[in-house]
């Protein structure tokens, strides 16, 4: 009986070993691309990972510390692969165009960077930009402004792109949606609309 029950305890011991909060937070992140927000709880995740809700409560306290931690792996691996150009101009596009790519794959992502207080991937998103404003020479006085301006500017169009696709049925391709939205404003009174023609083929691209 006594070998039993050791035998039970070296078990246990090793699963708690195995389920470390990286192993969590990255069960949790596909579990929210699988069904959102909505559908991430302590108990899904727990049979997720075929382990007990008390298991990872030892690692994680609450839903909140677990989407911010989410968020926090996901930034991450965005702003590790921005552009490392040598172009402050080129280095915003890149952190932006990466924060666009990812809240388009986890559309969750755009919800916890909005939030207030700014969480701290939201803050790490900031601090890589406002490098570049500095580069390019602009005031300390208007710095703040100005990174705050092109924050919000990036994350309110990668949601309500996010938003958009989501309501889509079925989801369109990207090359598609655009190609149809650029032959519409080709179609445009060229008196009244001279900009937007002008641009449309941009669009496809």
């Amino acid at each position: 009986m006594k070998a039993k029950l050791k035998t039970k305890a070296v078990a246990r011991e090793r699963r708690e070993d195995a389920l470390s909060r990286e192993h969590i937070v990255n069960a949790a992140i596909e579990l929210l691309d699988d069904e959102g927000e909505d559908g991430l709880t302590f108990r899904t995740l727990a049979t997720r990972l075929a382990t007990g809700a008390g298991a990872i409560y030892w690692h994680i306290k609450n839903k909140d510390e677990l989407l911010a931690a989410a968020t926090d792996v996901v930034i991450d691996r965005t702003l590790a692969l921005a552009s490392c150009s040598d172009s402050p101009q080129a280095r915003i596009h890149g952190v932006a165009l990466g924060v666009f790519e990812t809240i388009d794959a986890h559309p969750w992502v755009g919800e916890q960077l909005a939030l207030n207080p700014p969480p701290t991937a939201m803050l790490k998103i900031f601090e890589r930009l406002v490098r570049q404003v500095q580069a390019l020479g602009a005031p300390p006085t208007t710095q703040f402004t100005a990174t705050s301006v092109l924050g919000s500017y990036i994350i309110s169009e990668s949601r309500q792109n996010a938003a958009n696709g989501c309501l889509a049925e079925p989801h369109p391709e990207r090359a598609e949606f655009l190609a149809q939205a650029a032959a519409r404003w080709e179609e445009l009174d060229a008196a009244e609309f001279p900009f937007t023609r002008a641009v449309a083929a941009r669009l496809r691209e």
